[in-house]
């Protein structure tokens, strides 16, 4: 069977449900929701999560030359004064050249990436700070299952939803 479960929705509402339920599983680790649509998350964040640990090594690593505005004591930016042409007087910010060690992906990490990205949403976690769901994946989830062959996630039932009796669940990461 190709596709997914319709869940009893549009498409693009299905989609968004999977997505900001796949995003908060991977960030998180866990995630209550119905079993349905637990069964669908899960066969989403294994492919992802088994893609990510096949190029969690695929990267090499390069200096580059950066710039920033130099500093004070008071974490204000320096200016320098500076006359034109025309004898008016202008500030510059002063500048310092740094070398900086950045981390540079090989051409099938960076698909794979990408392919991350129609799954995963950009959020919050709980402090309030922006989390990328594509760097939490790489970085922290991918590195545990680099040895595993798949099984990421458990289902445990926990019961009828009391409004509408609809099966509950909690998805987990192993």
């Amino acid at each position: 069977m190709s596709g997914h479960n319709k869940l009893g929705r549009k498409t693009s509402i299905r989609l968004s449900i999977l997505r900001n339920l796949t995003t908060q599983l991977i960030v998180s680790g866990y995630v209550v929701t119905t079993v349905d649509r637990a069964k669908e998350v899960r066969s989403i964040a294994e492919g992802l999560i088994s893609d990510a640990a096949k190029e969690v090594d695929n990267f090499s690593t390069r200096e580059i030359l950066t710039s920033s505005a130099k500093l004070d004591g008071k974490g204000k930016k320096i200016l320098t004064e500076k006359t034109s042409v025309n004898d008016r007087k202008y500030y510059v910010v002063e500048r310092e050249l740094k070398t900086k060690e950045v981390q540079v992906d090989d051409s099938s990490r960076l698909a794979v990436r990408r392919r991350m990205m129609k799954w995963l949403v950009r959020g919050k976690d709980a402090e309030g700070n922006v989390v990328n769901p594509v760097n939490v994946l790489f970085n922290d989830v991918a590195p545990k299952y680099r040895d595993r062959k798949g099984g990421y996630t458990r289902i445990i039932q926990l019961g009828a939803r009391r409004g509408d009796s609809a099966e509950m669940c909690r998805l987990e990461l192993v």
